[in-house]
């Protein structure tokens, strides 16, 4: 029942407060066939001493101590030190349920594959919401897969499997041969970077029914407060790697077609940045107007128009296509009152 060795990475940056009941969950696995894999990024906190200190206390912990380069030097370091048959990735101030491996390897066939369960968001008001990947729960082939899943792979409003790298059993070979689309610079949306072509290489996804083992810790005040002046070019880096798989992955004659989707995907990436300046650039207006009237984007937005569903981004699409003060004021007044509740 256990003869897949399943490794389990986790990059760490500055979260003494919540690692040790991170690691714990993995280290309490009802699946004992494990490697976790703890990578300290540089933190400037005790993260890296309780790295060590858990590192001693099992022997199927490694702890890893690195110079800060980012999140993808972190994980990606973790991989290529690892030595698992299959892959799993958590974030250091998260957790899982303890039977979170073993429910999921029962899925293990030994091919190239991807095992995908569910999540729980956990806010920091004590209230949680439960999330299910869109995708029906079953068992895919390649074929289903090329019908199914691979058309609309990017580009939509709500995938239909997340692009975390959270969540998921990814059969070794299917990460590490695509590393190489993995762009250091990416902060923001580094895990499409490797779940995309590990889902376009992948000959079997098996989608868990309703099963939301990983618990992801959402600190609205954190996200309110943070402002990330570097991800509006953060979000030019992922658009190029984006468009660098669908070239390599897809075939000749849909090329253009899937361009076009990672258009409509850059899209959706706008949104976030302009939630991102909305809340913590003061020059948000001028900052705004310049985003959504640079030629290329302007383009873009006038060529690939994509269909909203949810509210708050029928409003962001708005402002991306109509930059005007009055629209951008009140998408100001709507995250004010969105993160006051």
């Amino acid at each position: 029942m256990e003869q897949y060795k399943v490794s389990i990475i986790v990059p760490v940056y500055n979260v003494e407060k919540y690692l040790e009941e991170a690691i714990l969950s993995l280290m309490n696995q009802t699946y004992q066939n494990l490697e976790i894999v703890l990578v300290d990024d540089g933190s400037p906190d005790r993260s890296g001493q309780i790295c060590d200190e858990l590192a001693a206390k099992d022997k199927r912990v490694k702890a890893i101590h690195k110079p800060n380069g980012g999140v993808i030097s972190a994980w990606s370091r973790g991989v290529l030190e690892s030595t698992g048959d299959y892959l799993a990735f958590m974030d250091s101030d998260d957790w899982v349920d303890l039977n979170m491996v073993e429910e999921m390897a029962t899925y293990l066939t030994g091919k190239q594959e991807i095992i995908s369960s569910d999540y729980v968001l956990e806010r920091d008001d004590g209230s949680r919401e439960f999330v299910y990947q869109r995708m029906q729960p079953g068992e895919y082939d390649k074929e289903a897969l090329i019908e199914k899943l691979y058309p609309c792979l990017f580009g939509e409003e709500i995938r239909l499997i997340s692009f975390s790298k959270c969540m998921k059993l990814i059969a070794r070979k299917l990460v590490t041969d695509n590393l190489h689309f993995c762009d250091e610079r990416v902060g923001m949306g580094d895990d499409t970077l490797i779940v995309a072509p590990a889902l376009l290489d992948c000959e079997r996804l098996v989608v868990m029914e309703k099963k939301p083992y990983y618990h992801y810790r959402f600190l609205r005040s954190s996200l309110v407060h943070r402002y990330d002046k570097k991800l509006f070019q953060n979000m030019d880096w992922l658009k190029a790697a984006i468009e660098k798989i669908v070239k390599e992955k897809y075939p000749s004659e849909q090329t253009q077609q899937m361009l076009a989707r990672s258009d409509m995907e850059y899209i959706q990436m706008l949104l976030l940045v302009l939630k991102n300046e909305v809340r913590g650039n003061r020059d948000y207006i001028n900052s705004i107007r310049r985003i959504c009237l640079n030629p290329e984007i302007r383009n873009i937005v006038q060529t690939r128009p994509v269909q909203m569903t949810q509210t708050s981004n029928k409003l962001l699409y708005a402002v991306l296509k109509h930059p005007n003060r009055c629209l951008i004021l009140l998408l100001r007044l709507a995250m004010r009152v969105y993160d006051a509740r």
